[in-house]
């Protein structure tokens, strides 16, 4: 379980000064502000916390008396934390944490603060926020916005299950579990010649090396905005994941023998190349969407993907057929090069860099930044959380909210596998697997004793009522070298007495060498960093501060 703090010290005791405390409160207010990247915010919430800050810089620019305390702006005692309250105990703090990482947090709120009827400014206390007093006493709604931060800090410490650290637990773990959920990335779609995004070969590399497009990130190219803009960058590239002569590689066809053992409670997919699909998965979601649909941004026409398909292939911006039912000609005029290669261009006498497109532009049903998940996503995870009994997580880096938190949502003593190139320094999972995504599933179900159907065979099921060529399916990726048995028979190596192993590929850098070092957690403590009494007296938070993941969107 997570380290039981103790209560900060009350404001009234503080050896801060007031010009000292009110930087601690701007401090306070930016921390919960910038927290909005992973909690909801309403509006009102927002405006309470401007209004303190622009009230509180009003006391700091006011005369104030002999004894530093501004005349008309003092502090009322009942703004202050009582001193009569009791102090949590380590045994209710460890109850409440308990509950939370189990049960979940609308649970935790549930219990404690509708059923118990406990002030939320004292359970946000107890998860280790000491609130400045002029956050104390305001309206309800932002209180919760409080807690529900808090409550998110912590969902984000996770514990090590010590009793799991070997191959062998592994094996034992999925052979004994019935309902698994399985999160996976791009990594898993390398080997069938589709580029991941964030390794140091991936797309995002890529096109920064190109330099084709003046964009301050490289992540623009899924930006929506950007794409309303300027769709021409996204089509410019889209055929290089677009899944068309692609079969599914081990990865996918493991999550269909998992499937059909009956043990697949869901598999979440971030990827859009619906190759789980293709492999004849079931029960998926793809959590981005996918080419498999397309919508128009004008009329909201919904057709099938393969309508657009020439176009994405042909690196031309589609368009809707019944905001345009004859295409227009492109304009001609020389592109700058902060323009797309799209099929229109603007008037010469144009200045705007931006390139001028008729109304009705397809975009395929894909989640680019900025734009919400479909609710599907939501009730998924509510129903999955109380069932699963294992997570593997597979192929990802776990960067891009929302759903790099289902790691932190779902009950803490679930048991935790990674399966991926390199490790992921915001999580703490039970057994880290690093290497070749492939090689290490191979080598999982031969320890398993399964046979994992073959591309042939997911292929003719999967498309048997499609038009797409059985041929042009299994010619992919000849320059990848095919794994042989040598690969698939190859003992791991164990980095150290952890719980950590490595397969040809893993690329573990400076901490694995940490962990050989024992310098890095290991054997069932935690990953999450503790932050100095500095760090803590300069945020306000008397909290160790967890690893985030950067949040993309």
């Amino acid at each position: 379980m997570s380290q039981t703090r103790e209560p900060s010290p009350s404001r009234e005791n503080s050896p801060l000064s007031e010009d000292e405390d009110e930087s601690l409160l701007a401090l306070q207010i930016r921390a919960f502000l910038e927290a909005s990247e992973d909690v909801d915010i309403d509006r009102e919430t927002i405006e309470d916390l401007m209004r303190v800050l622009s009230d509180h810089q009003e006391r700091k620019d006011s005369t104030v008396d002999a004894e530093g305390i501004p005349d008309d702006q003092t502090i009322s005692q009942e703004d202050q934390p009582s001193s009569e309250e009791a102090e949590w105990t380590k045994q209710e703090v460890k109850q409440m944490l308990h509950h939370l990482k189990e049960y979940g947090s609308s649970s935790f709120i549930d219990k404690y603060v509708l059923e118990r009827s406990i002030p939320i400014t004292r359970l946000v206390e107890a998860l280790g926020v000491s609130l400045c007093p002029e956050l104390r006493t305001l309206r309800p709604q932002t209180l919760l916005y409080f807690l529900k931060v808090a409550m998110s800090h912590e969902l984000r410490m996770r514990d090590r299950v010590g009793s799991y650290n070997t191959i062998e637990d592994a094996v034992k773990l999925i052979q004994g579990s019935r309902r698994i959920m399985i999160l996976t990335g791009a990594g898993i779609s390398v080997s069938c010649g589709i580029p991941d995004f964030r390794s140091r070969d991936g797309l995002y590399a890529s096109i920064k090396a190109r330099g084709e497009y003046e964009l301050d990130d490289p992540q623009q190219m899924f930006d929506i905005q950007y794409f309303k803009d300027d769709p021409a960058v996204f089509y410019s590239f889209a055929s290089q994941i677009y899944p068309s002569n692609f079969i599914p590689s081990p990865c996918h066809r493991f999550i269909k023998c998992v499937e059909d053992k009956g043990k697949l409670l869901r598999n979440y997919t971030q990827n859009i190349d619906t190759l789980e699909t293709l492999a004849g998965v079931r029960r998926v979601l793809q959590c981005h969407g996918s080419f498999a649909t397309a919508t128009c941004l004008q009329c909201h026409r919904k057709v099938p993907g393969t309508e657009i398909e020439t176009e994405i292939l042909s690196r031309k911006v589609p368009l809707c057929l019944v905001c345009n039912p004859s295409k227009p000609q492109p304009k001609k005029r020389k592109q700058t090069r902060k323009q797309a290669k799209g099929q229109w261009d603007s008037d010469a006498d144009d200045e705007s860099d931006a390139p001028a497109y008729p109304p009705g532009i397809m975009k395929p049903d894909i989640t680019f930044f900025g734009e919400k998940l479909d609710d599907q996503f939501d009730h998924a995870l509510i129903e999955d959380r109380n069932q699963v009994d294992l997570l593997i997580v597979i192929g990802t880096s776990l960067k891009v909210s929302p759903v790099a938190e289902i790691i932190y949502h779902i009950p803490h003593s679930v048991p935790q596998i990674l399966i991926n190139k390199t490790p992921i320094r915001h999580i703490n999972p039970d057994i880290i697997l690093l290497g070749d995504a492939d090689a290490i599933i191979l080598y999982l179900c031969e320890e398993l004793g399964w046979e994992v159907p073959s591309p042939e065979t997911n292929c003719a099921k999967a498309t048997s009522s499609d038009s797409v060529d059985q041929s042009e399916l299994l010619e992919v990726n000849h320059k990848k070298r095919p794994l042989t048995v040598s690969d698939i028979h190859k003992r791991p190596t164990q980095v150290g007495n952890s719980y950590v192993w490595l397969f040809d590929g893993a690329e573990g850098g400076t901490w694995v060498q940490d962990l050989e070092r024992g310098s890095s957690c290991i054997q069932g403590s935690s990953c999450s960093s503790s932050g100095s009494a500095e760090d803590v007296a300069t945020n306000g938070f008397n909290q160790r501060e967890a690893k985030k993941p950067k949040i993309d969107h």
